[in-house]
């Protein structure tokens, strides 16, 4: 039980962020030293996904961009070849509360108090 009102206290969300292909490398580094990045997966305009790359949850942000150089040094290269690129950012943010109920509004509750 307990394990399970964990899993909901993390809320799982993607965002894409379109960059051009010389700001890659700096883009990938600043949201991996952001430390809440699940996966990042790298796509060409036509969404064809060219590098992808899983990040461990809770590792120490500099360990990551050291354990992460041989894929970087690849992603770079990528970056010379590719005008515009899409960045595809998986991330991991806690809600919170154990077990969020969406359809609870506490200013309802407020009002039905008084």
């Amino acid at each position: 039980m307990s394990e399970e009102k964990d899993k909901n206290r993390w809320k799982t969300f993607t965002e894409e962020v379109e960059v051009a292909g010389h700001q890659l490398m700096d883009e990938v580094s600043r949201l991996i030293s952001e430390g809440n990045v699940r996966k990042l997966r790298v796509r060409s305009k036509n969404d064809d996904v060219v590098f992808e790359v899983p990040l461990t949850a809770g590792a120490v942000v500099g360990g990551v961009v050291v354990l992460a150089a041989p894929a970087l040094a690849v992603l770079g290269a990528l970056a010379g070849l590719l005008a515009r690129v899409k960045i595809e950012v998986v991330r991991n943010v806690e809600t919170g509360e154990a077990d969020p109920d969406p359809e609870l509004d506490p200013e309802q509750d407020k009002s039905d108090a008084a």
